[in-house]
């Protein structure tokens, strides 16, 4: 497995360091096919089945037969909430209760994570030494001006609380835990920025 080397900076934005990656897992041959499934699924996932509308028996009145049952002419009638009456119930409409969920077997997410990786590039990914701030937004704002990412859209890799506290408010950064990074951010943002600790895990995880 051949190996390749990431730029490590300090919170000053000065190169002190590199560490070695997994070119498999950074610098792997790009499918766009199962990045396309990935985001599809990404998006299924996330979608809430709030839409509901009622049926004739959620309906409010048309307790009372709206005319007598013969000698009017029209066709009989038991309520005004029937669905072929304006006002009246729906059929067909959604419930409340619909699954849009999809999936990906782990194989095809492995790759659809690796190309989407590979197509952000190694210059690209901005890896520190160490990522500790006292949870102050002007820290953040700091560094990411020292990386010149400032004017970037940034997806940021942490669990610390403090750096997602300090984050927060940093309208061009996207904020994700170790684990949860998704090929659908990696595939929105500009730049990657993550510390040590966190590139060896997503790296793990996907060889």
């Amino acid at each position: 497995m051949a190996d390749m080397k990431l730029n490590v900076y300090n919170l000053t934005g000065e190169k002190v360091s590199t560490v070695n990656v997994s070119k498999d897992v950074f610098a792997c041959e790009v499918n766009e096919q199962v990045m396309f499934d990935a985001v599809q699924v990404y998006m299924a996932n996330s979608r809430q089945a709030t839409a509901k509308t009622k049926n004739r028996s959620e309906v409010s009145g048309g307790g009372k037969k709206p005319f007598r049952q013969k000698g009017t002419g029209r066709a009989r009638a038991g309520s005004t909430r029937s669905p072929i009456w304006v006002g009246g119930g729906n059929v067909f409409g959604p419930k409340g209760t619909q699954n849009y969920k999809i999936s990906q077997n782990k194989k095809e997410h492995s790759l659809a994570l690796r190309s989407a990786l590979s197509q952000l590039g190694a210059k690209n990914i901005y890896v520190l030494d160490e990522l500790k701030v006292e949870g102050k937004t002007k820290e953040v704002v700091a560094l990411l001006k020292a990386l010149k990412l400032e004017d970037k859209k940034v997806l940021l890799v942490s669990d610390d609380d403090l750096v997602l506290q300090a984050a927060n408010n940093v309208s061009n950064l996207v904020l994700r835990g170790n684990g949860n990074v998704s090929v659908y951010d990696l595939l929105n943002v500009e730049a990657l920025l993550l510390n040590k600790e966190s590139v060896k895990q997503l790296e793990g995880g996907l060889k």
